[in-house]
């Protein structure tokens, strides 16, 4: 056990789906998860273990944040021998070609963060997911019929919406190339690149500055689901 997971190194999978919000981690749990167990609820960070399509899988919340991300998976590759994870999330974007309700996968994500640097002393600011685990998302999506984007995001440890927006941009080198704007897959790539993990990272576009679309909260869980379940595919194969 650690300060921040109650669980038995036992009880965790080597592949884990990671969420942000625990209450998503426990919807999936019950929807999607056969066997599920709580393994996890410290701090309310709810983690089930169980089986999808006969094999084990973890689904663990991370909050939000690339320190509380940097939390739950330093801990779950450190010291459970976690080897595959996917973060499973929203995200928004500032590009016209870009469409809610897209799903987005990023080949690497720029930051400014000072994460990577006062933890592994990395000064890079660009964190390249998983290619192996990348190939198999994409593997999935064709098998499933599911159009991904794919292309470089960005990292950022403001909630982007609260900041004027050319003042926010300008901060971003060649932010016209980046597709979406997060909170933590840098540092799960971080993570990914020092512990020597396989990471991803897929997202759900719930925002756009081009389109000013209301999502029903059926429209945003049914197109979460699809996300899921690709997810959960591509990390069994």
């Amino acid at each position: 056990m650690t300060a921040h997971i109650e669980s038995q190194k036992n009880e965790i999978a080597k592949k884990v789906l990671l969420p942000g919000d625990p209450l998503r981690a426990q919807y999936i749990a019950k929807h999607f998860l056969e066997d599920a167990k709580l393994v996890n609820q410290v701090r309310g960070m709810f983690g089930y273990t169980g089986t999808y399509k006969g094999e084990k899988v973890t689904v663990f919340a991370t909050g939000m944040g690339m320190p509380s991300m940097g939390i739950y998976a330093y801990e779950l590759c450190k010291f459970y021998g976690v080897e595959t994870l996917i973060r499973i999330g929203t995200c928004g974007t500032y590009q016209e070609g870009i469409h809610i309700k897209d799903i987005i996968l990023a080949t690497q994500s720029y930051t400014k963060s000072n994460y990577p640097s006062l933890f592994f002393n990395d000064t890079a600011t660009v964190f390249h997911a998983s290619t192996q685990l990348n190939a198999c998302i994409q593997k999935a999506a064709k098998k499933k019929n599911i159009s991904l984007v794919e292309g470089p995001i960005c990292t950022t440890d403001a909630f982007d919406l609260y900041v004027e927006t050319e003042r926010f941009l300008s901060q971003v080198p060649n932010h016209e190339q980046i597709l979406a704007y997060e909170m933590e897959a840098a540092a799960l790539f971080a993570i990914g690149k020092h512990l020597h993990k396989q990471t991803a990272c897929l997202l759900t576009v719930v925002d756009s500055q081009h389109e000013k679309a209301h999502l029903s909260s059926e429209e945003r869980q049914n197109r979460m689901d699809e996300m899921i379940l690709l997810a959960l595919d591509a990390i069994v194969l």
